[in-house]
């Protein structure tokens, strides 16, 4: 697999001399074309501050991340709402759909603010919806269907432009367990049958067993990885959870 993203020695730090808080404090890691990676850490490791600065939300203090080979710490600021529409899907905590849109509204919502041909618009929406399962509640509104099928309204938002790269910060933050499931679920299959390569950051080691790579923050630098190569779902967890004990992070109970 190709290498589509690389963080190389990035920093942020915050603050003046005498009073410097180091949120990222020198990593430096990759991630492959169609990866399913997490990055795990308890509060203030600076696992969000890192996805910020990847999704060109934030900028670094110092070092260099590369998508696809461009060096988006070097974009200028009028060149990056064009470099995160035609590059990067979100997955948002509460999903952000608009009720005054139908879903179908919602989905092509991305396609119209990226310029797409106006006659491609409908035929990529029905292929989306068909592969995530919600083709037919494309002509209702957010409030008029369930939380998992907005959950993958949600998820073909952001796979419907072709993204080189899926970000998602704490998705499941605000759902209950059945509804988290779910989306992981769906997560899952965005990544193994339509390959794409999606980052998400999680203190929750539930989600983050759903994941083909973890990466541990500490105190802004990286603790820990774990593969979980051919490893049952349930076996990853576990080890996610000794990790957690090492790092005196948040653990859990299998969902």
């Amino acid at each position: 697999m190709n290498e589509i993203l690389r963080i190389s020695n990035v920093k942020k730090f915050y603050g003046t001399k005498t009073n410097i808080t180091k949120a990222v404090n020198g990593i430096t890691f990759s991630v492959k074309d169609g990866e399913f990676v997490s990055i795990m850490g308890a509060s203030g490791s600076g696992k969000t501050t890192l996805l910020n600065c990847i999704s060109t939300i934030d900028t670094v203090t110092s070092g260099n991340i590369y998508l696809d080979e461009i060096d988006i710490t070097e974009l200028k600021e009028s060149e990056l709402a064009d470099f995160r529409k035609k590059n990067l899907g979100f997955i948002f905590q509460d999903f952000n759909l608009l009720d005054t849109l139908t879903i179908e509204e919602n989905i092509a919502l991305s396609l119209i603010i990226n310029e797409e041909d106006p006659d491609q618009i409908d035929p990529k929406i029905l292929d989306i919806a068909k592969k995530l399962g919600i083709e037919d509640i494309l002509e209702k509104f957010p409030y008029e269907v369930s939380g998992g099928q907005k959950q993958r309204c949600a998820c073909a938002r952001a796979l419907i432009n072709e993204p080189q790269l899926i970000l998602a910060d704490e998705p499941t933050g605000a759902l209950d367990s059945k509804s988290s499931r779910r989306l992981l679920e769906t997560m899952s299959e965005m990544n193994e049958k339509l390959s794409a390569t999606i980052l998400m950051v999680t203190h929750d080691p539930f989600s983050a067993s759903f994941c083909k790579r973890i990466l541990f923050l500490k105190d802004g630098r990286i603790f820990n990885e774990l593969q979980r190569g051919n490893k049952s779902r349930k076996e990853f967890f576990n080890e996610i959870l000794d990790v957690l004990t090492l790092l005196g992070g948040d653990v859990g109970d299998v969902k």
